[in-house]
């Protein structure tokens, strides 16, 4: 088997500096350190001592007390890689300097570029004396516009917490970039790139888009993350430890602005009928194998329990790319968001696993982390200390790709981590101060050593990223003082890429279609060593049809709702077959008066007014604009055989129908799904103008926009009982009708490639390197276009860009071996 060109070339011009390194390292298969570069010698450290948070100032200029933790540099979501470069945040120290820095990496040239912004270090709750390592600053970078992205942890800060108000401005910190800063030249990538905010700073109290002010408070550990698109999204929690919620928001690249959150959990669920507590959660949302995951232990706020702080292992996904919704548990079973009840998604209980019933008694915080590899295997370990027997256990439960339930097993060693690359899991961590990697492959607990330093430099932490095979772990060196030196290294995993492979392009897994459509399900098939005779397409376990000329593809048109399994079967020339991996598809009748899955602004058809939701009462607005925290945003849940319009703002709750005052329309209060009469009404699609009337259950009356401005429910079926629905566009888990899409093969490519167009006979091609920089412009004439490479295409990844006549954009990358 042989390994793909690009990482072959680089550890080509890696051999000579391998050689001269002083590093010596035991080696397992071909794992090998590549690369071991100096960021810098003052990364600031907190080396004093763990105090109180009304501590003052020690008076020293270099010892640098702390609440927390001791970590602030080489810490949190700090390294990210895009092209050939290495993003990674920290802070300048030592104890009296603490400005934020940016490093960028070239991975190519060895160059470095270094930006530093004038704000510093916040400490806790602004006394910069106490160091806070919650205030990491997370980086992420947008490939679809090149711009940066960072966040600083302000640790769920508010303009009146702390208290004296010194934060009311700064509770929320975020800088940006402009467009495709990430790959500008060194000499020109400087702070200048960044957008100033009103005052010159760079420091900016929200994200830019629609979103409401007040749902940037009380926000604690960011992340960026990318989906298979390209797009960057990013993740909070806000609230406390044992009151807290997971939300996630979307970059678009086009307009500079980022969605509306979408919020996984709930403040407050003990609310809800059937939970009995209020609880927070520690973990993690990712976007891995084509899902966008989250799994997480729970702290409750029950301090009589066993548990002294977190408790179970809880782990969901969701089939919609957005994650926006179709969530399911491990077992396929759906729920909507936000969860209210934890136990709909728990894997398992680690307080199993120890003796002790006794209150408190059961410490479950440290050495918890899950991953998916690309087969499908879940994996997740966790740690359980009975405090009362003094017993530590080190869990690893994992569940098989097409396994039904997981395996939970004690014969693990332990880690802080779990990593995935391809179908391989590792274990990254430092051993004795050098990094060691354990990996076993997916759906087993078999892990072996397979690359451990046994001299040079030790470090004291670090954080690790995955990109493309390679291990980027950026660390801070045991050192002293409150200024240490800052490393990365660069570890080739040795990920393989199998010479004859088939991968399904579309449609994507988890999406939805209506009965009616036509679309394409196509694959890319690759054999190194010879040729591809057919690829044949498996629908529900069944064969649909084979195709045996590129483009590996065919229509398909269900006539019958549900769900079904996709997966394509590729034969080489001595007929033997590789399959891909099986996704699901939806197909669903379209049903305009189900409104569910989004969340919508609600106008008037006649008067153009929009539902206004203000204390109990639901009045006319002007406008849909100036949203303060959903009050004029709605969901429709479905309750029985009607559905409960309900206000998006928490304190609100569902509409009812009142009778005294008569014929009112109000706010309850109550959280959806309620079956009262009352609070129920029939969603009424009118196809002739495309609007919505919402008729109540108890009387038959409409909700209807009087003359007066009066909001109520009466008979009257005129067109001021209409109303235009406006989707806020958090959630649009459906394919559009007639969507735009294309073909690329073969992918990867060397010597040439195709697009072919779906159902259009003329677009534009615009072909992006990983720099931002475009290398290919074209106009298609007809619904095919062959590209020779001719050199113009250097190994590496690109991403393509085909937009119709309509305007319609389809996106796509291509690698190039």
């Amino acid at each position: 088997m042989k390994k793909n060109t690009l990482s072959k070339k680089f550890l080509r011009k890696s051999l000579g500096l391998l050689l001269t390194m002083c590093f010596v390292q035991l080696q397992f298969g071909q794992v090998v350190l590549e690369n071991e570069v100096h960021i810098t010698d003052f990364g600031l450290h907190f080396n004093g001592s763990k105090v109180s948070n009304t501590s003052s100032d020690n008076g020293s200029t270099t010892v640098y007390d702390y609440v927390f933790g001791q970590n602030i540099s080489a810490h949190g979501d700090c390294i990210k890689t895009y092209g050939d470069y290495v993003f990674m945040t920290w802070y300048r120290g030592g104890k009296t300097d603490r400005h934020v820095m940016l490093t960028r990496y070239n991975t190519v040239t060895g160059t470095m570029a270094t930006i530093e912004f004038p704000h510093t270090h916040t400490g806790f709750q602004n006394k910069w004396w106490l160091g806070e390592s919650h205030n990491t600053i997370a980086v992420g970078v947008s490939p679809l516009d090149g711009t940066i992205h960072l966040l600083y942890d302000m640790h769920a800060y508010s303009a009146s917490r702390p208290s004296d108000g010194s934060l009311a401005n700064d509770y929320f910190r975020y800088s940006y970039s402009i467009a495709n800063t990430a790959t500008l030249p060194d000499a020109e990538f400087t702070l200048d790139k960044f957008v100033q905010n009103t005052t010159g700073g760079y420091k900016h109290l929200r994200m830019p888009g629609n979103e409401n002010q007040n749902e940037f408070a009380g926000l604690t550990y960011p992340k960026f993350f990318l989906n298979d698109a390209g797009e960057l999204l990013m993740n909070m929690r806000e609230g406390g430890n044992n009151n807290g919620k997971y939300k996630f928001t979307k970059y678009n690249a086009t307009t500079s602005t980022w969605s509306n959150f979408i919020d996984f959990n709930e403040l407050n669920a003990q609310s809800q009928s059937g939970v009995d507590f209020n609880w927070g959660l520690y973990g993690s949302i990712k976007y891995v194998n084509g899902k966008m995951r989250i799994g997480f232990q729970r702290r409750s706020a029950d301090n009589n329990d066993r548990y002294q702080y977190q408790n179970g292992v809880y782990y969901a996904y969701s089939d919609d790319q957005s994650g926006a919704s179709n969530w399911k548990n491990h077992e396929g079973t759906s729920f909507s968001l936000p969860l209210y009840d934890a136990d709909l998604i728990k894997v398992m209980e680690p307080g199993d696993y120890v003796q002790t019933t006794l209150a408190n008694q059961v410490y479950i915080v440290q050495g918890f982390d899950w991953t998916v590899t690309d087969n499908g295997d879940v994996h997740i370990i966790s740690s359980v200390r009975d405090l009362e027997f003094n017993v530590t256990k080190n869990l690893h439960t994992y569940k098989p790709a097409g396994a039904t339930d997981f395996i939970t097993s004690e014969n693990f060693s332990g880690a802080e981590a779990i990593y995935t690359a391809g179908d391989d899991v590792f274990i990254i961590g430092l051993s004795n101060g050098r990094v060691k990697v354990e990996k076993t492959e997916g759906g087993t607990n078999n892990f072996t050593t397979v690359y451990q330093a046994t001299s040079g430099k030790t470090f004291d932490h670090g954080q690790v990223h995955i990109d493309n095979g390679k291990l980027y772990y950026y660390m801070m060196e045991n050192a002293s003082g409150s200024a240490q030196p800052l490393y990365l290294q660069i570890i080739d995993l040795d990920i393989i890429q199998e010479p004859f492979r088939v991968s399904l392009t579309s449609p994507f897994d988890g999406e939805t279609y209506d009965i009616g459509e036509t679309i394409q399900i196509s694959a890319d098939a690759v054999n190194e060593n010879g040729s591809i005779s057919k690829v044949e397409f498996l629908v529900n376990g069944s064969l649909f049809g084979e195709d045996t000329t590129e483009p590996y593809a065919l229509d398909w048109t269900p006539t019958t709702e549900g769900a079904y399994t996709v997966q394509a079967v590729a034969f080489n020339g001595s007929n033997e077959t590789v399959s891909s991996s099986e996704i699901t598809v939806n197909w669903q009748i379209d049903d305009p008066n189900d409104l569910t899955g989004d969340i919508y602004r609600i106008k008037n058809f006649v008067t153009g007014k929009y539902l206004h939701s203000v204390g109990a009462d639901v009045v006319e607005s002007d406008d849909g604009t100036n949203v303060a925290a959903g009050d004029k945003e709605w969901e429709f849940v479905l309750a029985g055989a009607y559905y409960n319009i309900e206000s998006k703002r928490d304190d609100r709750g569902i509409l009812r129908a009142a009778g005294n005052p008569p014929n009112d329309i109000i706010n309850t209060g109550f959280g959806a799904p309620r079956e009262d009469s009352d609070k129920q009404f029939t969603v009424i699609y009118n196809s002739s103008d495309g609007t919505y009337q919402f008729e109540t259950k108890n009387g038959s009356n409409y909700i209807y926009h009087n003359a007066n401005g009066i909001i109520e429910h009466v008979s009257n079926t005129d067109d001021r009982s209409k109303w235009i629905v406006e989707s806020t566009t958090l959630s649009i888990p459906e394919v559009e009708t007639n969507a735009f899409t294309a073909k690329i093969f073969p992918n990867p490519a060397e010597d040439a490639f195709a697009i072919q167009l779906n159902n259009v006979s003329k677009a534009s091609v615009v072909i992006y390197n990983m720099l931002g920089k475009i290398v290919y412009k074209d106009t298609m004439e007809s619904d095919r276009i062959d590209i020779a490479n001719n050199g113009q295409f250097k190994s590496g990844l690109y991403l393509i860009k085909v937009t119709d006549d309509n305007q319609r954009v389809f996106c796509s990358k291509l690698m190039i071996n």
